[in-house]
């Protein structure tokens, strides 16, 4: 089944052209190394500044070699699930600070416990390092009681990478299978010349695509391999998932090359894409109306994920969901 989101609201399109005129240059000429590189965890730190909601409290945690803050709603949770959350900045800048916000409203809207994780990346760590964070904070949210067919891992870009890695790594350690995985607009591919060639590249408001090329080396190195990528990965076995990007982001690649071989694999996949979105638009929370019903899409994933709604048949959904201003579906 395919459905469209069709349209954007006036709140998307002055979002779209703000990151047009504003963050595609800076993400496009701004110094990848060099003494302006080390000004990046600013961003974070700014971020963190703004005030917290009101509706949900927050603990500080402590791994071995990550951090993360524990965010439930403010009279505790109202079920026993609970999200580990990845943010996104591809492993290069973004923290806990700039993705308070979604982590708050997931913990509001599902009334389960959300862990985000402050993984390490560059240039403390490259993607092994990062991945093995995650599942490291995977497992610690285990030891807090938290059974794992009822935790969903989720992440924006970067961190949609992580949490389809941090569920690969997971079922090739033998460990505990997750109930589900989200990934926003996630970077799935190192390889950037399908995305170079895609008329998105063109068309992207915030990614330039052929600095991901510099970016993927970086993470990896010199020479991405095969296996550094998750659309490469014998899917086999993987827990259901939700994966949303933007109709007219260069991401849209990897997500739709994902569902495609998520689907070869047997496993459940919805894929939406909507029109008039930027790259990780549902980060974005209350600032458009597509934001907060992309929410909506996320919260009745995850609640029918750790529920057991979500059969493991092969049966896959490839969907492009429809009517962003009314939420209907054309079918």
């Amino acid at each position: 089944m395919i459905e469209h989101r069709i349209g954007a609201s006036r709140h998307s399109a002055v979002v779209h052209t703000v990151a047009k005129v504003v963050a595609r240059p800076v993400l496009r000429y701004y110094p990848l190394c060099g003494p302006a590189a080390r000004l990046m965890p600013l961003v974070d730190r700014t971020a963190a500044l703004l005030p917290r909601l009101s509706a949900t409290v927050h603990r500080p945690v402590q791994g071995r070699t990550w951090r993360g803050e524990l965010v439930t709603p403010i009279d505790g949770p109202t079920s026993d699930g609970a999200i580990v959350y990845f943010h996104g900045g591809a492993f290069l800048l973004c923290g806990m600070g700039t993705h308070r916000r979604i982590v708050e409203r997931l913990a509001e809207r599902t009334g389960m416990t959300v862990l985000a994780v402050d993984y390490r990346q560059l240039p403390k760590g490259r993607l092994d390092d990062s991945v093995s964070d995650c599942e490291d904070a995977y497992r610690w949210l285990l030891r807090q009681g938290h059974p794992p067919h009822k935790v969903v891992l989720a992440g924006d870009s970067a961190g949609g990478h992580l949490a389809f890695a941090t569920a690969l790594r997971i079922r090739d350690d033998g460990q505990p299978q997750p109930a589900g995985v989200v990934g926003l607009s996630p970077w799935l591919d190192f390889d950037h010349m399908a995305k170079v060639r895609h008329h998105n590249s063109r068309r992207d408001a915030y990614i330039p695509a052929r600095r991901l090329r510099r970016v993927g080396r970086m993470v990896v190195g010199d020479h991405p391999e095969l296996h550094h990528s998750p659309v490469n990965a014998d899917l086999a076995g993987m827990p259901p998932s939700l994966i949303i990007c933007a109709e007219g982001e260069v991401l849209r690649v990897d997500a739709e090359l994902m569902a495609d071989r998520l689907a070869e694999a047997g496993v459940p996949c919805t894929l939406q894409i909507w029109e008039g979105q930027v790259h990780a638009f549902p980060v974005l929370t209350e600032l458009t109306p597509e934001s907060r019903l992309a929410l909506e899409e996320i919260v009745t994933f995850v609640e029918a994920a750790t529920s057991g709604a979500i059969g493991t048949s092969t049966d896959s959904t490839r969907s492009a969901s429809g009517a962003a201003s009314t939420g209907t579906a054309v079918a």
